[in-house]
């Protein structure tokens, strides 16, 4: 009985891979699974549950679902049926937070205006676009080193520890006092 059912999900995933082989698609669900997982905790906490997910199956089960319904439907559709927009109450407005392939949107919902959060793969930056102006705020050096703009214009090199977040606040917060 396995090897019958072994057998015959070989089959489908080699029909599926022959028919749907154009449709790469985001792997929008197994990214939403491992980004999760990556938000649990320290280091070995994320370990044990990678480990643990890929004994239960959770993985290959999302990355299964990915390839055979919702990267299809995402190369057919233009949209991706996982990606999360999500809504959130301002002080002022109500905003909707849409994710897509070269970042973020932030669209004001009360008149429609949007502010886009820009990832740049080529040279590994972010910058924002109101207005039809972009402006890059920020550029990994490497795993440990960012450059930040400063309230100047130019940019800092910020070290990704507490002391370097700290020392770039300080920069913030010293030009903020000094322009009042």
């Amino acid at each position: 009985m396995k090897r019958k059912f072994f057998s015959a999900a070989v089959a489908l995933m080699i029909a599926c891979s022959l028919t749907l082989s154009s449709c790469i698609g985001s792997f929008g669900l197994t990214n939403k699974v491992l980004d999760w997982n990556g938000q649990l905790g320290n280091k070995f906490v994320n370990e044990v549950v990678f480990i643990a997910f890929w004994i239960l199956p959770v993985y290959e089960l999302s990355a299964l679902a990915d390839i055979l319904v919702v990267n299809s439907i995402e190369f057919w559709s233009g949209n991706n049926p996982v990606a999360c927009n999500k809504v959130v109450d301002g002080e002022d407005a109500r905003y909707e937070i849409i994710s897509n392939p070269e970042g973020y949107i932030v669209k004001n919902m009360d008149d429609n205006t949007e502010i886009k959060f820009n990832f740049d793969e080529v040279d590994n930056s972010w910058s924002v676009e109101a207005n039809g102006e972009e402006y890059k705020f920020m550029k990994y050096i490497d795993d440990n080193n960012v450059e930040m703009i400063t309230p100047d214009g130019s940019f800092e090199k910020v070290e990704l520890s507490a002391a370097g977040v700290y020392a770039y606040q300080q920069i913030a917060a010293g030009n903020m006092y000094a322009n009042r």
